[in-house]
């Protein structure tokens, strides 16, 4: 750790009494296997913190332990900040997937075509910028100079959902279009590929429809690498989406894990970085049993 974690939570009016005192009452005067043991176990079934004989504070499971700065648990700060994450990453990824897909099977279908090299030019001009700079310019654009939206923020869409839409828009622009260029390429190159194929030549030879052919065939064998790289790119939004949070000044995970390292404030540093590991374990499970149903090939006997 950068810092003694009791100086820290022990604020300015602080003794050599007091310290020893926060110390005991966040345990860490034990050895760390012991530490560890007692982490992991509040994690699954909560633990109580001792805060000499008079106090006692109980950490219901799954307990990460209390922000140093503000003294809250640390899984209420995390629950106050999910919705606005959540927000981000389901808007935004199903936005990049249905306009990568579009354009990707659009220019693989066209390819050579003008269609096809304006999707690429779409696509190399996305991967090349930042969201740091397409985000300001499109709220330079659409918030400060045309004022068709309102300030990017979050409202919670059980309350106020058109607003909460509003609010969300440059968000999930800024991300899609950044995005949504690596999934047009994937999409194209695996395409491209497939269609070479042996079987696919068969098919055509056989008379079946190039609709029939291109999506029931090509597309369903190119798309396994997609499934992939959108189970990490989702797990890792979920986890925080630091710039974008900060470009557009929302309060989701990322802005409070960052936030938690400016501060030195250990345990939201830890349970953020622990949340953020989950959703992306859990990502790549959903991905392996989406293959099973992509590709027979993998399914297990």
């Amino acid at each position: 750790m950068p810092a003694d974690p009791a100086r820290l939570a022990c604020g300015k009016a602080c003794t050599p009494e007091l310290m020893e005192r926060i110390r005991h009452a966040m345990e860490i005067d034990q050895p760390l296997p012991t530490q560890y043991g007692r982490f992991v176990k509040g994690v699954f079934v909560g633990r109580t913190y001792n805060a000499g004989t008079e106090v006692q504070l109980d950490c219901a499971a799954p307990c990460l332990g209390y922000s140093y700065q503000t003294d809250l648990p640390v899984t209420s700060l995390i629950k106050d900040r999910l919705p606005a994450t959540l927000s981000i990453a389901v808007g935004a990824s199903l936005l990049w997937l249905l306009v990568g897909l579009s354009g990707g099977i659009l220019s693989a279908i066209k390819r050579g075509t003008l269609i096809d090299r304006g999707s690429q030019a779409f696509a190399l001009a996305g991967a090349s910028l930042q969201i740091y700079f397409v985000g300001l310019i499109l709220q330079f654009i659409f918030v400060n100079k045309l004022e068709w939206l309102p300030m990017p923020g979050y409202i919670s869409p059980f309350e106020m959902p058109l607003e909460w839409a509003k609010e969300m828009v440059l968000p999930w622009v800024t991300l899609a279009f950044l995005l949504s260029a690596i999934y047009s390429r994937l999409t194209r190159s695996g395409m491209i590929e497939v269609m070479s194929e042996d079987y696919i030549r068969t098919a055509r030879a056989k008379g079946l429809s190039a609709r029939r052919i291109n999506f029931k065939h090509v597309l369903r064998s190119a798309i396994t690498p997609i499934v992939t790289v959108f189970g990490l790119d989702l797990g890792a939004l979920l986890g925080g989406a630091v710039i974008t949070e900060y470009v557009f000044n929302i309060p989701g995970l990322g802005k409070l894990a960052t936030e938690a390292v400016e501060n030195v404030d250990m345990p939201v540093v830890t349970g953020t970085v622990l949340l953020a590991a989950i959703f992306i374990i859990t990502a790549n499970m959903i991905v392996d049993i989406v293959y099973s149903f992509l590709d027979p090939k993998v399914r297990l006997k």
